[in-house]
């Protein structure tokens, strides 16, 4: 039974995943296919493009934090009474929220002396 109940919800996730990409393919292309219709052109819809700065910084900053927030969330674990599930998920979670604060400081910096 609990066989059959792990293939029944492979199944599912899998249907799920694919009807999501389906729906979502679908509207995109009927969106264009109006947007066509009144005269507009798609590539005048994806030149404006807001700057969102380094996504690899951003991403390397978040992976070291994370990283730093599961040394912390050892060391808790070891030397306190902390859980060890509380000390580890509480220390990725503000460890990784430090660097994202951390990277967005950097980057109004750097626009404001770019600007």
């Amino acid at each position: 039974m609990e066989e059959l109940s792990g293939v029944i919800i492979g199944i599912v996730f899998f249907a799920s995943v694919v009807l999501s990409l389906y729906f979502y393919l679908r509207a995109r292309h009927t969106e264009r296919m109006a947007l066509i219709e009144k005269g507009m052109y798609t590539a005048e819809r994806k030149s404006v493009k807001i700057k969102t700065g380094n996504f690899g910084l951003k991403l390397g900053s978040l992976l070291i934090g994370i990283a730093l927030g599961l040394l912390v969330g050892y060391i808790l674990d070891y030397y306190s009474v902390i859980e060890e599930n509380v000390s580890y998920f509480s220390m990725i979670l503000l460890f990784g929220g430090f660097s994202l604060v951390a990277n967005h400081i950097f980057e109004s910096k750097k626009n404001k002396i770019e600007n």
